[in-house]
């Protein structure tokens, strides 16, 4: 509860499309560790645009908020979710598993 309050009076003071960026990069953070820890051997960076990419708003701050503390089981829950999204496993298959395979 705490590291959400903290991250909404961050956010308030900024412009919106400076928020989506804050979030975005906060929530990235989050990605790289659960990408990192649940899914080795997948290029991480591509993996964490492909993710980032096709989350939801509700979602990015939801990771965005799990950077102040790190990853929960339900960060990892959310992050399985959007990988799930057949966008998101095109643009996997395109951008981050083409490398594993290249």
């Amino acid at each position: 509860m705490r590291k959400a309050l903290i991250l909404s009076l961050l956010l308030a003071a900024c412009s919106p499309q400076s928020q989506d960026q804050i979030a975005r990069s906060a929530a990235k953070s989050t990605v790289s560790r659960v990408v990192a820890e649940q899914f080795p051997g997948v290029p991480v960076q591509p993996s964490i645009d492909c993710i980032i990419d096709n989350a939801s708003a509700t979602q990015i701050y939801a990771l965005s908020a799990d950077s102040v503390t790190g990853p929960t089981a339900s960060t990892v829950e959310v992050v399985r979710d959007i990988v799930q999204r057949p966008e998101t496993i095109r643009c996997l298959s395109t951008q981050g598993l083409a490398a594993l395979m290249g």
